[in-house]
C-alpha cells in the first residue's frame, strides 16, 4: 500500500496585514507545493487539507484525517495560529515545514515547544525545496517499517536470538513484525531443494566472481540451495527481511550450508539479509533500504589508532553497495574465515566515498551513527573475510563507543546520511549518539 501523507496548510484571512503580505494566495502556493512533492514522489499518495484557525485543525483531525494518513507534513504559511504546536504535540509521525517569510515566526515558536517537550517531531526550515521532499520520505520510511516483517531463524530458545524483550522493542519502537521460525524448518526446506534448481545460481556466482579460492564447487552449489531455501522461507512468512542464526546452526551441524552467498545474493537484489539472527542490524540495514534503496553492510568493527582507521569486518557483504541498479565491484568467493568452512564472499568495495555507519537499540531507545571515508580493502587473513577500512576520527569514535547500546555489529551504508538519520531519530524519539563528535 502506498504511504498515505497528509499536507496541511494554514489558510490567511483576507485584507489582513501580515507576513508574507496581505491577500497572500495560499491557494494557489498550496496548488505548487502539491505539484512539487508529487512530481518527486509519485509512490506516495498525497492528500490535502487547509485550516484557518486551531479549532478547525483539530476537528478535521479528528473527522476527516485520523484513521486515513499515515503521517503529516505541516507547511507553515501562516504564523501565530496555533496550528503547528497542535500537530507537533498530538499527531504521529509529522513533519513541520516553513514556508520562509510566510510562517517563520510560528515555526520558530513550534520548533521551540517541540524541544522544550522533547516531542518526536522533524522540522524543515529552508530555501530548497528538496529538503521538503527528504522530509516528506522519512514518513514513507516510518510506514515501511510499520508495514514490515522480519524473519528470525533460529533453534536456540530465548533469550537467543531475537529475544521477546528485543521482538517487543523493536514492534513498539518501530511497528516491525518479527516471526520467528526453527532452523530445522528451514534446513527441511533446504533439502526439499532440488540440486538442478541451484546449479544455474551457482553458476552464475562462479562466473561473476573475480575469483574462488577455497571453496570447490559442490560446496558452492549447497549456499545456492540454501539461498533458494531460504526465499522460500521469506515467501511463506510474507517476510521483506531475514536473518539466520547462522553460526550456532552451521557450528552444531543443523545447517548444511552457510548463508554468507544467500545474503550477499538478497542484498544485491535490493532485499535484506543479515546474519547471525541479529534483529537489530536488521532493523538498521531496512532503515537505510527504505531511506536510499540501497543496501547496508552488517560488520564487527576494527579500530586502528595508527592508521586512523576503522575496518569493517564481515565475512559477507554486498557487491552492488549503490543499489541493485548500480555498478557491482569484484568478489572473491572464499571460505568461512573463522573455521575455514562453507562458502562467503570478500566484496573488494568502493574506495573515495563516504559511507554512513549506524546501529541501533530498540530496548534502549538509542541510535549510533557516524560518517567515515572508505580508503582501502584490507587483505589479511585474520578474521572476517571482507574488511573495508574507512578514515575516522577514531579517537572520538572510541570515545562515544557504547558497547552496553550497540553490541559490537554496525551496519554501513554508502552516501552521506548523517542528516536523514538524525531526522528519523527525532521522528522515532530515540537518544542519538554521534560517535564522531
Amino acid at each position: 500500500m502506498r504511504t498515505r501523507v497528509r499536507v496541511v496548510f494554514i489558510g490567511i484571512l483576507p485584507d489582513r496585514p501580515t507576513w508574507p503580505y496581505i491577500n497572500y494566495d495560499v491557494d494557489r502556493a498550496a496548488t505548487q507545493v502539491m505539484a512539487r512533492l508529487r512530481e518527486a514522489l509519485p509512490e506516495v499518495a498525497f492528500q490535502q487539507s487547509c485550516y484557518y484557525t486551531v479549532q478547525e485543525a483539530q476537528e478535521g483531525y479528528e473527522t476527516v484525517e485520523k484513521g486515513h494518513s499515515d503521517g503529516w507534513l505541516v507547511y507553515v504559511t501562516q504564523m501565530w495560529t496555533g496550528i503547528p504546536a497542535f500537530y507537533a504535540e498530538n499527531v504521529r509521525p509529522v513533519v513541520i515545514a516553513d514556508e520562509l517569510y510566510s510562517g517563520s515566526g510560528g515555526f520558530l515558536r513550534t520548533r521551540s515547544l517541540i524541544e522544550s517537550h522533547d516531542w518526536p517531531v522533524a522540522t524543515v526550515a529552508s530555501s530548497d525545496f528538496q529538503d521538503v521532499v527528504d522530509a516528506v520520505r522519512l514518513l514513507d520510511v516510518v510506514h515501511k517499517m510499520r508495514s514490515s516483517r522480519v524473519l528470525v531463524i533460529s533453534n536456540r530458545q530465548p533469550p537467543g536470538a531475537a529475544s521477546p524483550a528485543e521482538v517487543q522493542a523493536v514492534e513498539e519502537t518501530f511497528g516491525t513484525r518479527t516471526i520467528l521460525m526453527s532452523g530445522n524448518d528451514l534446513q527441511a526446506i533446504y533439502e526439499s531443494i532440488p540440486k538442478a534448481d541451484a546449479c544455474p545460481i551457482r553458476d552464475r556466482w562462479i562466473a561473476e566472481a573475480q575469483e574462488v579460492i577455497e571453496p570447490d564447487a559442490d560446496e558452492i552449489l549447497r549456499s545456492a540451495r540454501m539461498y533458494l531455501a531460504t526465499k522460500q522461507a521469506m515467501a511463506q512468512h510474507q517476510a521483506d527481511a531475514v536473518s539466520i542464526d547462522c553460526l550456532s546452526l552451521f557450528y552444531s551441524n543443523q545447517a548444511s550450508a552457510y548463508p554468507c552467498l544467500t545474503f550477499f545474493q538478497l542484498n544485491n537484489d535490493g532485499s535484506t539479509g543479515v546474519c547471525e539472527g541479529d534483529l537489530h542490524s536488521v532493523i538498521s540495514q531496512l532503515l537505510f533500504r527504505y531511506l536510499t534503496g540501497r543496501p547496508g553492510y552488517v560488520s564487527d568493527p576494527v579500530i586502528d589508532e595508527a592508521a586512523g582507521q576503522i575496518i569493517y569486518a564481515h565475512c559477507v557483504a554486498t557487491n552492488r553497495p549503490f543499489g541493485p541498479d548500480g555498478p557491482g565491484n569484484p568478489y572473491i568467493i572464499r571460505s568461512h574465515a573463522e573455521d575455514h568452512k562453507g562458502a562467503s564472499v570478500q566484496s573488494l568495495l568502493p574506495l573515495g566515498q563516504t559511507v554512513t555507519s549506524m546501529a541501533v537499540s530498540p530496548q534502549e531507545r538509542a541510535m549510533g551513527l557516524y560518517t567515515a571515508k572508505t580508503v582501502a580493502n584490507v587483505n589479511e587473513e585474520k578474521a572476517c573475510r571482507t574488511k573495508l577500512a574507512a578514515e575516522v576520527d577514531v579517537q572520538r569514535v572510541l570515545a562515544n563507543y557504547h558497547f552496553e547500546l550497540f553490541s559490537w555489529h554496525q551496519v554501513t551504508c554508502y552516501g552521506d546520511h548523517r542528516h536523514a538519520m538524525q531526522q528519523l531519530a527525532r521522528l522515532y524519539g530515540l537518544r542519538l549518539i554521534e560517535l564522531d563528535r
